[in-house]
């Protein structure tokens, strides 16, 4: 199979930068180790993301928004409080003239899009459940070999396989990384109440506790805890986990009941030493791993396959192959700051909030209290949260490539 570019990876990211290329003119082949039918499954992942609305724009130029739509829940207020102080920051997505600040989506709704969109492009390729056991790299192409024997020609490889990238590690792609001592533990709650779509940031002693809007009277809850309590958190039985969940979450949304499973994961950064090598591109977590203190993941992920495929797409316009070192190089340049940037603030405001010390608490309620008083900056943490600030690609602007 002979196409323009090889993309090992077909989640959310990849799945995405796949239709965006496709749409740029170009043909595409995706090898992913799950099956269509095992990644939309209610089981596989039920877990939700924040979908910021430039990445909302994104998405409905990939014309993937669509199917997703039914299924979202727009954030249009943020509420950041720390732990029991009377201090707390508000964000309301009229005071930026916005729909919403971002929508909470969750992951099978946006994967379901994926197939749906899939199945409608001629020129995209989707070799799964399948993995890629070789790559060859030369100044002319690359070459890859499958599991089941297949052989792939590409103009550029890109990983897009998550943080534990075999096409990072096997290109000798150093990484940058250091564990949190926290897990993530990640549910869905209904509750009695209407959250009348209003996002809660309550920051304790032990790492942040999101309450995040979804459809129907339920939130997805994003619980950060210390990683020596986990194991015992997840062992407890329905009652006692509630308990446990209801002590940080309070009764201001009525009656709590946990849906469906449970799951936690260990929290890191992680950050790889350069996003390209020869006739290859690292995205989304491959490239960068953060805390998912400000809900930006998923975001930033999306923002570089959102500038990889403009320039890709640019580039075919001038005759130049996907491969080409000027194209990667460029991509480079133009997410190193952005991604620098937001690890840097997320593992900075993890450590500033995820503790107990008072002089830093009343330095940091004094903080809040300041921003919320200060609409200039307030605005500005609004317009970061949206992903409208900086040099942005023409897809986040709502535009097509």
């Amino acid at each position: 199979l002979e196409v323009d570019v090889l993309i090992a990876g077909g989640g959310l990211v990849g799945g995405s930068l796949a239709v965006g290329l496709v749409e740029g003119g170009m043909t595409v082949a995706v090898v992913d180790n799950l099956s269509q039918k095992d990644v939309v499954d209610a089981g596989f992942d039920g877990r939700a993301a924040a979908i910021a609305i430039s990445s909302k724009k994104a998405l409905n130029s990939l014309g993937l928004w669509k199917k997703i739509e039914p299924e979202a829940s727009p954030i249009k207020e943020i509420r950041v409080s720390d732990a029991d102080s009377i201090f707390f920051l508000h964000f309301d997505h009229k005071d930026v003239e916005t729909e919403a600040f971002g929508y909470m989506v969750e992951n099978r709704n946006f994967r379901k899009s994926l197939v749906a969109r899939f199945d409608m492009l001629e020129n995209l390729t989707l070799l799964a459940p399948n993995t890629i056991t070789n790559v060859e790299r030369n100044s002319g192409d690359v070459q890859a070999t499958l599991a089941d024997g297949k052989i792939v020609t590409a103009k550029l490889i890109v990983g897009a396989e998550g943080r534990r990238s075999p096409t990072r590690d096997k290109a000798g792609i150093k990484l940058t990384s250091w564990p949190y001592k926290q897990c993530g533990i990640v549910c869905t709650v209904a509750h009695e109440l209407s959250h009348d779509q209003v996002a809660h940031e309550h920051f304790l002693p032990s790492g942040p506790f999101a309450i995040l809007p979804l459809q129907n009277n339920h939130s997805s809850i994003v619980w950060t805890e210390r990683k020596d309590l986990v194991m015992q958190i997840m062992g407890l039985g329905e009652a006692d986990f509630l308990i446990e969940l209801k002590k940080r979450f309070g009764n201001f949304l009525g009656e709590l009941k946990v849906v469906g499973p449970r799951w936690s994961y260990p929290l890191a950064l992680q950050f790889a030493e350069r996003a390209v090598d020869q006739r290859l591109a690292l995205v989304g977590d491959a490239y960068h791993g953060i805390h998912p203190i400000a809900g930006q993941g998923l975001n930033m992920g999306l923002r570089d396959i959102a500038v990889l495929a403009e320039l890709l797409t640019d580039g075919k316009r001038l005759g130049l192959e996907p491969g080409d070192a000027t194209i990667l190089n460029s991509y480079e340049r133009r997410r190193r700051f952005d991604n620098t940037l937001m690890l840097a603030s997320t593992d900075m405001l993890n450590r500033l909030f995820s503790n107990d010390v008072e002089p830093i608490r009343i330095a940091r309620d004094l903080g809040l209290a300041s921003v919320n008083m200060f609409p200039p900056l307030k605005k500005l943490f609004m317009k970061l949260a949206m992903g409208m600030v900086g040099d942005l690609p023409r897809l986040m602007r709502g535009d097509s490539l």
